[in-house]
């Protein structure tokens, strides 16, 4: 077995879980209780398990200011984007909450976390989003998000306390970033490049795929899907999950090339920064390279088009090499998928938009394999009659009646579920 010797970002990979016993219960019962919503729950989850290494849990005010600032926490650690969590003026002065207190954070009406707090504290938000995102636009998602904060910030370090179940099919994807190092070792690859996606690939994503694993030299190609918040409009999250798994069962990637796991994560949408804050959230996972294509993390036109590739030439070594790419499209005169540093048939080139691949899906058209694969088209119809109510593409049904990615325990049941991390 290979040794994955990549270090977590900030050397230490965190893992700040410990299970509720019988004896727990009365100390908890003392503690105020917050419920949270989801996007605060799936953050609990990625800092007590480390996927937000070297964050122990949200962030104090000079962490923000200088994350804001300078892209760096107080340590010097780069880091790009605020992990915060928020509480209302009111909600802070009917729990009395002050520094030194221990809250208990609930998720669907059961414990999930207990929040040490340390600091109480406000910030300016519109300086926030500006520093963040390069704008205070509220038709930007992130923007938006960040304005509807709340007046305070609470930070203090977070243990899980009651480990979510991850629902079918899932739960054969979701691995913590140790029990994935582990797996990436037991596969021996140590050279692993990521690739971040929140849509059902075609075929240009399948040769940015294989383009990057060229130009780094990996033993295997990382799909890190993001589930998180969704909105109308968008792939079913396990559309996404189960055609990247497809390319690999259909032999598009040969066993042994290629895996999918997949990452809880609300986009913020923040172009260049967000790229950055991907590329450490991979490197945690135990991956040496991260690809970077056209758009990344963008919404709109808030970003030039390869922003997300030179935000890195300013940046340190960061410990995980950054594949950077041009776009892949199909040429009608080459006959193939090909890349844009390469084709010369510029003028004739066939864009592989997500607007046309959507075409396909909603039309019941067969596609050429040179812009969607029948298999993929296929797992895509399965999964719309599946889970999507329908649908591929996320309705109203499927955001109110879809089984949730992560299930609570009730804290009289015996805690099976797959994602302990300390195995």
């Amino acid at each position: 077995m290979v040794d994955n010797s990549l270090s977590p970002h900030g050397g230490v990979l965190v893992e700040r879980v410990a299970p509720l016993q019988a004896g727990d219960l009365d100390r908890i019962a003392r503690f105020p209780r917050i419920p949270v919503r989801d996007q605060i729950a799936r953050e609990c989850v990625n800092i007590a398990y480390g996927f937000f290494s070297p964050l122990e849990g949200f962030m104090g005010p000079a962490d923000l200011d200088s994350v804001a600032r300078s892209m760096t926490l107080e340590s010097g650690y780069i880091w790009s984007i605020p992990i915060v969590f928020d509480l209302s003026e009111a909600e802070v002065a009917q729990l009395g909450l002050k520094s030194g207190d221990s809250v208990l954070l609930t998720y669907q009406q059961q414990p999930l976390a207990v929040l040490e707090v340390e600091e109480i504290y406000s910030y300016d938000k519109e300086f926030l989003a500006q520093q963040v995102y390069g704008t205070t636009d509220e038709a930007h998602p992130g923007v938006q998000r960040t304005f509807t904060y709340q007046d305070k910030f609470v930070s203090g370090k977070v243990t899980l306390v009651n480990p979510p179940t991850i629902n079918p099919p899932f739960d054969r994807y979701w691995q913590t970033p140790r029990q994935l190092r582990r797996t990436l070792a037991e596969n021996d690859w140590n050279r692993v490049v990521a690739h971040q996606s929140r849509n059902v690939p075609h075929a240009g994503h399948e040769w940015l795929m294989k383009g990057a694993w060229f130009a780094s030299e990996a033993d295997g190609v990382l799909v890190s899907a993001v589930i998180g918040e969704k909105k109308p409009g968008d792939y079913i999250d396990e559309a996404i999950v189960l055609t990247h798994d497809l390319l690999r069962e259909a032999g598009f990637f040969r066993e042994g090339t290629h895996l999918t796991s997949t990452l809880m994560w609300d986009m913020r949408y923040a172009g260049p920064r967000e790229a950055v804050f991907h590329a450490l959230v991979r490197k945690n996972l135990g991956c040496t390279h991260h690809m970077f294509g056209r758009d990344h993390a963008g919404v709109g036109s808030y970003y030039d088009t390869y922003a997300a590739h030179r935000i890195f030439d300013d940046l340190p070594d960061l410990g995980i090499k950054s594949v950077l790419t041009l776009e892949w499209w199909y040429c009608p005169v080459c006959g193939s998928v090909t890349y844009e540093g390469l084709c010369g048939h510029r003028e004739e080139k066939q864009d592989l938009a997500g607007t046309l691949i959507r075409r396909i899906i909603q039309g019941g058209e067969e596609p050429a394999p040179t812009t969607l694969r029948a298999e993929v088209l296929e797992v895509v119809r399965e999964c719309a009659e599946k889970y999507g109510f329908g649908s591929p593409f996320v309705e109203d049904n499927y955001l109110q009646n879809r089984t949730p990615v992560m299930s609570m325990p009730t804290l009289e049941e015996d805690c099976t579920c797959t994602c302990t991390g300390n195995d």
